[in-house]
């Protein structure tokens, strides 16, 4: 695994069945069934590592199903 940009995330996130995103409060969301998937702020230039492995934990999908 690797950084990814805000951009690219969403773009692959969407993949995984979620909408989004959608303004909610400080941050933005991503929805699929019950699963509300809140986002970091895109004003940063790139999601880390461990970050991207806690909202991946919280969406549901294993780092090897992201990594494919």
């Amino acid at each position: 695994m690797k950084p990814i940009s805000y951009k690219d995330f969403v773009k692959k996130i969407k993949q995984f069945g979620f909408d989004g995103p959608f303004p909610w409060g400080k941050h933005q969301y991503m929805i699929k069934g019950n699963i509300r998937l809140t986002l970091p702020n895109p004003h940063r230039k790139e999601i880390g590592v461990d970050l991207l492995i806690r909202i991946l934990r919280q969406a549901g999908i294993s780092k090897e199903e992201w990594s494919e």
